[in-house]
């Protein structure tokens, strides 16, 4: 059995104020300038039985308000919102993570803990019921969860989603924590 683990850094709360400067040229390019640019190009080489953090669980931008709400974003991205909390701009995203083992093998995923506590400038709040995008989702915890690698590649990748406890009067700010996946190759 080989295990592996990701820490996933968990950004929640930007700035309500997005600012943008935008540079326009004060001069007119002659006719026949010539120029040259350089792009980059990236790649990921994975090893067998790996597995890796593709983006953040994001829960976008939130307004709190004089009473406590929730805050879920569903593994499929859809963001949803219960009591005082209102979803501004900048709506959130799952976690995301893709990694390589073989055709057909099983593969147990669990978390660290069944929920974190996140820290920022104001009281901390809890981030609870982690679920895997998976066929049916299912709820990940600290026992595992089984699923099977379907692609004859052997590649994989699952979106998690979670619930954000967001207090009365939550003071603005970012607010940040980590939570631990473990995948398990049978």
């Amino acid at each position: 059995m080989r295990t592996s683990h990701i820490i996933c850094p968990l950004p929640v709360q930007r700035g309500l104020a997005i600012f943008a400067l935008l540079i326009a040229p004060t001069t007119a390019l002659p006719a026949l300038a010539q120029g040259r640019a350089q792009g980059e190009a990236e790649a990921i080489v994975l090893r067998p039985l790996s597995f890796f953090k593709v983006g953040d669980l994001d829960f976008g931008d939130i307004i709190p308000s004089a009473t406590a709400g929730t805050v879920t974003i569903e593994p499929d991205g859809t963001r949803t919102r219960t009591g005082g909390v209102t979803l501004a701009r900048g709506g959130g995203e799952p976690a995301r993570f893709a990694g390589l083992g073989s055709f057909n093998r099983q593969v147990n995923i669990s978390l660290g803990s069944n929920s974190i506590w996140i820290t920022g400038p104001g009281v901390r709040m809890r981030v609870r019921d982690f679920e895997i995008g998976s066929t049916p989702t299912a709820m990940l915890s600290t026992a595992p969860t089984r699923f099977r690698i379907t692609s004859t590649l052997g590649n994989y990748n699952f979106p998690v989603g979670c619930t954000l406890e967001v207090g009365a009067n939550q003071a603005p700010g970012d607010y940040s924590g980590t939570f631990t996946i473990t995948l398990n190759y049978l």
